[in-house]
């Protein structure tokens, strides 16, 4: 609140205190004018009184507000100074960021500057290294990939219009011309190194593969000359391979078996002396046409050893039957084919189908060569197992090269696979025909195995057990069928003979002998080896019968009519028959032990094998104890107590029990 509002407050309260006492107002006025002269004097005096001091004070207050003025100005002065000072500042800052962004941008040009120009730049260096130095040293090497590097750069530069490129783009062609020139004198010469006789064009390769970046140089730049070095080395390496192969092949068929198997070599044919395969003056020098013996290593032990060395071989006057011959030369080829496969695609950096178009023309010719001499072969050849064998061996080596990730020879292995199927199958087929147009009746009557049980036993054994690792639906077929001509067989031969027992011998011989070898070639069960058990156990069954009836007939029917009796409710009738029993009981307590022993000596004769003629004098032993022991309860309590005590024709039995 100011002054005014203070005097008009205190003249209120004058006025209000006045109109409560009840004075009057102009004496009051008065009485007040004459207090506020009495004060002014008062004043005066007091003023004069203090004249000096207030002189004094007047000086002071005057040189404080010069002193005020004065400051008031410095202070103008700094006000002034400081904001010149911050207009400075914010000019240096502004000029510091500008400095800096040029410096950055100065930097930033300074690099890319500096690697273009490196980059596009040629030094002497590399124009000494490209031209003096010699292309298997490692310089070299170093000075091309720095070239190569060059080269891209002044292309791609090429193409923004960038105008320093003129002053290099001469200089680099001329150098790149010299680098492609020096490297395709080199390959070419690397090449040329394959056709050296006896050599191992192992190193030369390997040599290539070390500087294989010059390729890949030259292909990127000079793909003329990168197709002429492909095309010598295609050209080269094919006649190399096909040189080597026609050279090794021929050598190779000469160690083979100078005896072959032919038409009248099939299972159903008789051997013919002189002629036949199975003749012991030709067994030292081939294996035989139905049993595989040692011939099947050539798929396990012999499938990855060392290749046949022809020379060394024929010094040794060693022969070999076809599939070992087979064997090293395809064997020859998996080696020779996967590494050159491997070597194209990285040398000559291809894959796919561009790998295979390149491997087709160097091994073309060379996997034609060895087609045709397959054709050849197969085309005169009637040995099954050999046929089967080489089969097997291109399915193995099939797998190799898949296993080395070599796919390249898929269609010749295919396509070996197809002639050599062709003619297995021709082959086996004739040998089914051959037993099926066998005439039992021109053969000799002899209950020992036949020698077309023993041929159908070793070639069925050695066919499934080469299969087991690769079943083939196709040759299953083929064995049932031959199963089954061979079993008509050999019961068309059994019933040459007059009598049922001789006709059982036979067939327990012929069906022994096939079914021990089948056990012993082969490691599962098949289907041969279930047909000829079943086979061998019913005729075994039916045998054992027939031995027993001439020494006890005569309880043996007396047992199957006493049981029959039995079954229908007449085993009274039994009791009528007491007289034909005690006459049995008789002839058999004074004959029993005369019996066992012509029946072992007959047993034992029939049969070639002591393990076979054991088991069936043991299973007609066995059916003997069993008859006994049911002939002896349909006996009457009289004819049973002259019975011969079970325990004393026991006795006798384990007699003639053997360690077989």
């Amino acid at each position: 609140m100011g002054d005014n509002s203070i005097e008009e407050q205190l003249g209120t309260d004058v006025v209000q205190e006045v109109l409560k006492s009840g004075t009057d107002l102009r004496q009051y006025s008065k009485q007040v004018e004459q207090e506020l002269k009495e004060v002014e004097s008062k004043s005066i005096q007091d003023y004069i009184k203090e004249s000096q001091n207030i002189v004094s004070l007047h000086n002071q207050i005057a040189a404080c507000d010069f002193i005020l003025e004065r400051m008031e100005s410095m202070l103008l002065g700094f006000q002034s100074d400081l904001g010149s000072i911050s207009s400075e500042i914010l000019s240096l800052q502004r000029k510091s960021v500008s400095m800096s962004q040029q410096l950055h941008n100065r930097q930033a040009v300074r690099a890319q500057l500096s690697q273009f120009i490196g980059d596009i730049a040629v030094p002497p260096a590399l124009i000494s290294g490209i031209l003096e130095c010699a292309v298997t040293d490692k310089e070299f090497l170093a000075h091309l990939t720095d070239l190569n590097h060059k080269i891209s750069f002044v292309k791609e530069q090429s193409y923004k219009d960038v105008k320093a490129c003129q002053d290099v783009k001469e200089v680099v062609e001329q150098l790149k011309i010299s680098a492609v020139t020096k490297i395709r004198a080199y390959m070419l010469e690397q090449i040329s190194k394959f056709r050296k006789p006896m050599t191992n064009y192992q190193v030369p390769q390997n040599a290539m593969l070390k500087y294989k970046f010059y390729f890949e140089f030259t292909l990127a730049n000079e793909r003329e000359a990168a197709e002429e070095i492909c095309r010598e080395y295609v050209d080269t390496m094919g006649k190399i391979y096909f040189s080597y192969f026609k050279s090794y092949s021929s050598r190779l068929m000469k160690l083979q078996f100078e005896e072959q198997a032919t038409k009248d070599d099939l299972m159903g044919i008789e051997d013919t002396g002189h002629k036949g395969l199975f003749h012991k003056s030709s067994l030292k020098q081939k294996n035989t046409v139905f049993t595989i013996g040692n011939r099947g290593e050539v798929l396990t032990s012999l499938l990855e050893a060392d290749i046949i060395i022809p020379h060394s071989a024929q010094k040794g006057e060693k022969r070999h039957p076809y599939e070992a011959l087979f064997r090293s030369e395809q064997y020859a080829l998996v080696d020779n084919a996967c590494r050159e496969y491997l070597f194209i695609c990285d040398f000559f950096m291809v894959r796919g189908n561009q790998a295979l178009e390149l491997f087709n023309r160097i091994m073309s010719e060379t996997l034609n060569l060895l087609l045709k001499n397959l054709k050849t072969f197969v085309s005169s050849c009637y040995d099954s197992i050999a046929l089967f064998l080489c089969m097997h061996l291109v399915l193995r080596y099939q797998l190799l090269c898949h296993k080395r990730a070599v796919p390249a020879l898929d269609q010749y292995w295919d396509t070996m696979q197809a002639i050599i199927w062709h003619r297995f199958e021709y082959v086996f087929r004739l040998n089914i025909q051959s037993v099926k147009d066998c005439d039992p009746t021109k053969f000799s009557k002899e209950t020992k195995p036949h020698y077309i049980t023993r041929r159908y036993a070793e070639f069925s054994a050695a066919v499934v057990g080469i299969s087991e690792s690769f079943p083939d639906e196709r040759v299953t077929r083929l064995l049932a069928q031959l199963l089954d001509e061979v079993e008509c067989f050999v019961l068309r031969m059994a019933a040459i003979f007059p009598q049922r027992k001789e006709q059982l011998i036979f067939l327990i011989n012929n069906y022994d002998m096939v079914l021990s070898i089948l056990i012993e070639r082969t490691r599962d069960s098949s289907k041969e080896m279930d047909s000829f058990r079943e086979q061998l156990n019913s005729r075994s069954t039916e045998y054992v019968e027939e031995i027993l009836s001439p020494y006890f007939g005569g309880v043996m029917q007396f047992v199957k009519e006493g049981e029959s009796l039995v079954e229908k409710g007449q085993g009274d009738q039994l009791k009528k028959q007491e007289s034909k029993s005690l006459a049995l009981v008789q002839s058999f307590s004074s004959t029993w032990k005369k019996s066992l022993e012509t029946l072992q000596e007959e047993v034992l004769k029939s049969f070639p094998s002591l393990v076979t003629g054991s088991t069936l004098l043991q299973l007609a032993l066995t059916q003997l104890v069993q008859y006994y022991n049911r002939f002896s309860k349909l006996l009457t309590p009289n004819a049973k107590a002259q019975l011969t005590n079970i325990h004393h024709i026991m006795v006798e039995i384990k007699k003639y029990k053997t360690n077989f």
